[in-house]
């Protein structure tokens, strides 16, 4: 029987690990992700620059107080890192999802609170207004998001979890408006979310097929609030429940299509919450 040998040559290992076999004569081979492109170490170093000099001296208030500072995440939109992923069409910078992850991994060497933040509205909330919301949606909410307004992804429920199919929470269509009704749970961004992502059953006979995605603004009547989650080593991630009482919001609030809710990827994976 063929045995590798315990410890190989540095050649041999890189060479074996992106072409399959063992050959001490090739060189090695550098892989595609250890080098960066001049755009990516701009990104890298701005986003450090912004992790050590502001985010840095105001971890350790966050963490006591419990929530993320406000003139920090105002610097955060100034630096166009909220709307990182976005489409520059709507104020964005449109940048790849890999440089999305650079940016999240320079924050997380410091905060993962604020990178937390940050993360979910570009790879969360605003791919599903680009994806399923129509021009008008698209118009108001993504330009809200570069700008300074937070989004949140309202799935999760208590009895459920993140499973969009078995969901309780309803939406009752009454003519031109739906009427939601139901209890959120563990919604990340939520305490400082000035808009949601809900999804609601508009239709429980139909199943999963009556699933849909409407955007519900923070001030409507009705939208209350729980109590925030308390997160050991990050705190200032702000978590909290989302109680919907017969809130109002009208059919063109709908993102994608009606019934077509647990379309989305993060339904289909039930990996969002």
């Amino acid at each position: 029987m063929f045995k590798v040998p315990r410890k190989l040559p540095i050649s041999a290992i890189s060479t074996f690990s992106t072409t399959g076999s063992i050959s001490a004569q090739q060189q090695p081979r550098v892989f595609p992700l250890q080098h960066l492109n001049e755009n990516e170490k701009k990104l890298v170093e701005k986003v450090k620059n912004f992790a050590q000099s502001s985010v840095k001296p105001l971890v350790r208030e966050m963490d006591r107080d419990a929530r993320i500072n406000k003139q920090l995440l105002k610097k955060a939109f100034d630096l166009k890192l909220m709307g990182l992923k976005i489409d520059p069409k709507y104020g964005g910078s449109g940048v790849s999802f890999f440089e999305l992850v650079l940016a999240v991994e320079e924050l997380s060497k410091i905060d993962p609170a604020i990178a937390l933040i940050m993360h979910l509205q570009n790879a969360l909330v605003a791919p599903l207004i680009e994806e399923f919301g129509n021009e008008e949606l698209k118009e108001k909410y993504l330009k809200k998001l570069c700008k300074d307004s937070v989004g949140a992804f309202a799935l999760s429920e208590v009895v459920s979890g993140s499973d969009a199919f078995a969901m309780q929470t309803v939406a009752k269509k009454d003519g031109d408006h739906f009427i939601l009704n139901g209890s959120k749970w563990g919604i990340s961004n939520a305490p400082i979310a000035d808009f949601f992502l809900v999804l609601a059953n508009a239709d429980p006979e139909k199943g999963y097929r009556g699933v849909t995605c409407f955007i519900v603004d923070r001030d409507h009547e009705g939208v209350v609030l729980g109590e925030q989650d308390d997160n050991l080593g990050m705190r200032a991630g702000t978590i909290a429940q989302v109680h919907l009482n017969s809130v109002r919001v009208p059919k063109t609030s709908i993102v994608g299509e009606y019934g077509k809710g647990s379309s989305t990827p993060n339904c289909k994976n039930s990996n969002g919450n």
